[in-house]
């Protein structure tokens, strides 16, 4: 990160960590390789209790920036608005957006942080900003997510082969879904995962028989239209087409690893007309049953 000049900060900060990728590599083989170029690192650092951590970009710069602290706090200027950053929070400032950001004098910020680019990069801020509140989402502090940087750095301090730099940037695309989608994925929403995960649970018990909406429904003491509403914001599908899902899905594990005949395995999934069974896999998996068996002994 770019500082001033103040002479107390020319031996930065104990216990820091700081890389910087040479910019033959950024340019050579991350922005290239189909694995790299969509999302890459191009500089990434630690500053524990950062006192007197000042940065000033007055016109941005070509990378976007994220800021996560976990302790301590500091303020940033952004877009003509001051924004406080405190511990459990980070921030995203978008490549080319003037920005000034210090740590706070009494009890300055820990932070970890790390600048990027990509063909995807654009629109992963995009998101990061579309589910913030004045640029700033707050996070719980997850060891996880911070033994996911470590690894990054750790790797990065051994050199730039291309096997480490495909590796530290598909360990950065899960450190960035852990901050995009913390809150999706919260405890805010554990009830309704619970709900899901009881309601899948039931469907599979259930896999050999017929299901019908208002029973998935009375399982959870929902209404059928409030339960198919939430059910199908969290996986996409209606619950009847989610339990024909694992249907298939247990089809497969027949075809594969029984002889049974197909009109066997329609039966003990609960479908008393095999062609109707296999007009429905064939649908799904885009091959018949016989082919898909025939496919996956080869």
């Amino acid at each position: 990160m770019q500082m001033n000049h103040d002479t107390r900060l020319q031996e930065g900060f104990s216990g820091q960590r700081l890389m910087v990728l040479p910019r033959t590599i950024i340019s050579g083989f991350l922005s290239t390789d189909p694995v790299t170029r969509h999302v890459y690192i191009t500089d990434i650092g630690y500053y524990p209790k950062a006192r007197h951590h000042y940065a000033e970009r007055p016109e941005g710069i070509d990378q976007h920036i994220i800021i996560y602290c976990t302790d301590g706090s500091g303020w940033l200027e952004l877009d003509g608005k001051v924004i406080t950053l405190s511990a459990s929070q980070f921030i995203a400032i978008p490549a080319w957006t003037a920005h000034r950001y210090a740590a706070d004098k009494l009890k300055p910020w820990t932070i970890y942080w790390l600048h990027f680019k990509g063909d995807a990069s654009d629109f992963v801020v995009d998101l990061i900003l579309k589910n913030s509140e004045d640029y700033k989402p707050h996070l719980s502090f997850d060891d996880h997510r911070v033994k996911l940087f470590d690894e990054i750095c750790r790797h990065l301090e051994k050199g730039y082969s291309e096997d480490t730099l495909r590796y530290v940037n598909m360990i950065f695309s899960h450190f960035l879904s852990s901050l995009i989608y913390e809150n999706k994925f919260s405890r805010a929403e554990q009830s309704e995962d619970d709900l899901l995960a009881k309601i899948i649970r039931y469907m599979q018990s259930k896999i050999n028989s017929t299901l019908k909406l208002n029973e998935l429904a009375s399982c959870v003491n929902l209404s059928q239209s409030h339960f198919s509403a939430i059910f199908k914001a969290k996986t996409g599908h209606s619950p009847i087409e989610y339990f024909n899902q694992l249907k298939i899905q247990k089809a497969c594990q027949y075809l594969s690893f029984t002889n049974m005949p197909v009109k066997e395995i329609a039966l003990n999934l609960g479908i008393a007309d095999q062609y109707y069974f296999s007009r429905m896999f064939t649908r799904m998996m885009e091959v018949s049953p016989t082919l898909y068996r025939d496919k996956n002994r080869a």
